[in-house]
């Protein structure tokens, strides 16, 4: 596998499609012209909206959402592998799904995930989430093929489930993509340890393109990070909009893996 330049945005997404998604894609050419080779993009990256009836009333269904055909037509444009963050997309139960779509230089659809599990917390500050009453959370795990390896698809509060990331690198993933909205309490608490737990436990790269700042009273952490599959934060983008980039030695998988075969440890136990 050859290596290749990797570039996760950061963005201050507001709750109006048009002039983020202007924003994520004019990010994505410059990316581009500094080098990239694949660019991914934040959870929401084209609607940060809070509430049942304001999220159903923006969200659309995928096949009349505008992100798609003009990421489609950036991938084509620039000749990215393109990872279009998340996209709020209206479902035929009055639900909506959170969804990446990953696109190849052609414009095509390379792979879909809809968001696994579902953010329904109370954080102690006044601030309270209930993911569930609104989305509908995937069933299915997915890894497209690139030509640099297998990339994982997950979400944010995916995050938290270590059994979904060993899941994928079983089934082939070398890179792990974590897009997120992640609040600033739990950000600042658990963003970096579980994005370099996740790295080591998998021996993959990760990718974590982030929100970040204020929006309609609350706020992003921000901090996209690109890790090494031993752990190391190579790229951090701090609090700042902006672009984050690595050169991504895809051998280094196999070196981690073969210091460390964890994923090849497994043993089946009782719990009593």
């Amino acid at each position: 596998m050859p290596s290749f330049k990797v570039a996760c945005l950061q963005v201050n997404a507001g709750p109006d499609i048009a002039p983020n998604l202007d924003t994520a894609c004019a990010m994505a050419r410059e990316a581009r012209a500094n080098g990239a080779d694949m660019v991914l993009m934040p959870e929401n990256v084209t609607m940060m909206e809070w509430g049942r009836k304001n999220t159903l009333a923006k969200a659309l269904p995928e096949a009349e959402h505008p992100a798609v055909p003009a990421f489609a037509a950036l991938a084509r444009e620039t000749g990215l592998w393109l990872h279009g963050g998340t996209i709020a997309v209206k479902l035929a139960d009055d639900r909506v799904a959170n969804r990446t779509l990953m696109f190849d230089p052609s414009g095509a659809i390379a792979g879909r995930y809809d968001k696994i599990h579902m953010f329904d917390v109370d954080l102690g500050n006044g601030e309270a989430y209930r993911e569930s009453s609104t989305f509908r959370p995937g069933d299915q795990a997915m890894v497209v093929k690139s030509p640099w390896g297998g990339l994982g698809l997950t979400i944010c509060y995916d995050l938290r489930f270590p059994h979904l990331y060993r899941t994928l690198a079983k089934a082939g993933a070398d890179f792990l993509t974590v897009p997120s909205a992640f609040t600033r309490p739990t950000g600042a608490a658990h963003w970096h340890v579980l994005l370099r737990a996740r790295a080591i436990e998998t021996g993959c790269w990760v990718f974590a393109p982030a929100q970040t700042g204020e929006h309609k009273g609350r706020e992003t952490y921000g901090h996209a990070l690109i890790v090494a599959p031993w752990g190391e934060v190579v790229a951090d983008a701090g609090e700042e909009v902006g672009i984050v980039y690595a050169d991504v030695d895809t051998d280094a998988v196999e070196k981690a893996r073969g210091k460390v075969p964890s994923l090849t440890h497994d043993r089946a136990f009782s719990l009593v």
